[in-house]
């Protein structure tokens, strides 16, 4: 019988730092870092979000409470990656909100 792997892997990736500068994340025998400068989507989540973390497919990461997906290998190759974040418009109306009490 052949078994088929079916579903999400939800293993194989750990959190292992957060600090003021970014998060350290470890997956097949590497780290890397994700800094807030080219990651801020990251920098006002609560570390529970963070840590919420799957490995799917053995390339794919998915932060289900936060919506971010991103491809290990736009970690390890980011210049085949040239977008930088740019909130939309009704991001940066909701944050501004969020800053002044609204």
């Amino acid at each position: 019988m052949i078994l088929q792997k079916h579903g999400r892997d939800t293993s194989g990736v750990e959190i292992v730092n957060i600090s003021g500068f970014g998060i350290w994340l470890y997956t097949d025998g590497k780290e890397y870092f994700l800094p807030y400068e080219e990651y801020p989507w990251f920098r006002d989540a609560k570390i529970k979000e963070i840590q919420n973390v799957q490995l799917i497919h053995g390339s794919h990461l998915h932060w289900s409470d936060l919506d971010i997906d991103l491809e290990i290998d736009s970690l390890e190759n980011p210049e085949k990656y040239p977008l930088i974040y740019k909130p939309s418009k009704h991001a940066q109306r909701r944050e501004r909100r969020k800053h002044n009490g609204n």
